[in-house]
């Protein structure tokens, strides 16, 4: 039921915010324009600029989840998929490492889904946020499936509640700086995804150096037949 008015609730959320985050972004570009060289300040001015303008995309997300327009429909080649959702992410100090895997077959272009890009780009953030030096991103295809899966080199999923990850108020990494949330952001990313065909699995890596592994794969009928389903996201090219 809460679910049933995330759109409308994001749209709200952006009209309602635009303008003091406006004002917000307006002062940041003059105060870095006066204290941009200033060796105590200078870094952090240019870091609340960026961090609004960074808002400001993400309100752009989010009223996009209910919008119908031309951007709605228009073709994403699966590549190009991937850059669009990690491509916010790189600029905080992780390496975001990108690794197409096995891939048979034309490559899938789909329709823009603003909630798949939305929930894809949440999964990358969580990933960013826990990573000590890198995320990787990986993803293939074949006649069946096409799939992603987004691992973080940090301390991994808790093995107690890692069969609850993806309930509201489950927060999924305790014990770390960064830690403490209540999960209502992965919660809204995996109920996005799982809107349009996809199944997510969540696990910790058995690979040296790697932590929590998030898997997302959708079956290639799902998308091989848009008519079948209207949540679907690919077809072929």
């Amino acid at each position: 039921q809460h679910l049933s008015a995330l759109d409308g609730l994001a749209a709200a959320a952006a009209h309602e915010l635009g303008t003091p985050l406006a004002t917000i972004t307006l002062v940041a570009k003059e105060m870095e324009k006066a204290l941009g060289t200033d060796p105590k300040y200078g870094e952090d001015v240019k870091l609340l600029r960026s961090q609004s303008e960074r808002c400001r995309e993400i309100l752009k997300r989010l009223t996009s989840l209910s919008s119908e327009g031309e951007a709605h429909l228009s073709r994403l080649p699966l590549t190009s998929l991937v850059e669009e959702v990690t491509a916010p992410h790189r600029d905080f100090g992780i390496s975001i490492k990108l690794r197409p895997g096995d891939r048979t077959g034309p490559e899938p272009v789909g329709r823009r889904n603003p909630g798949v890009i939305y929930g894809l780009g949440n999964l990358v953030e969580n990933a960013v946020d826990f990573a000590r030096n890198s995320v990787t991103v990986r993803w293939s295809w074949d006649e069946a499936m096409v799939s992603f899966s987004i691992t973080d080199d940090g301390p991994g999923f808790p093995p107690e509640i890692i069969d609850r990850i993806g309930e509201p108020y489950m927060s999924t990494r305790q014990g770390t700086e960064a830690g403490g949330g209540l999960g209502l952001g992965l919660f809204i990313a995996k109920t996005l995804l799982e809107r349009s065909g996809a199944t997510l699995d969540f696990r910790n890596s058995s690979g040296l150096g790697e932590g929590a592994v998030v898997r997302i794969s959708w079956p290639r009928n799902v998308f091989l037949n848009p008519q079948s389903s209207p949540a679907t996201m690919f077809d072929t090219a």
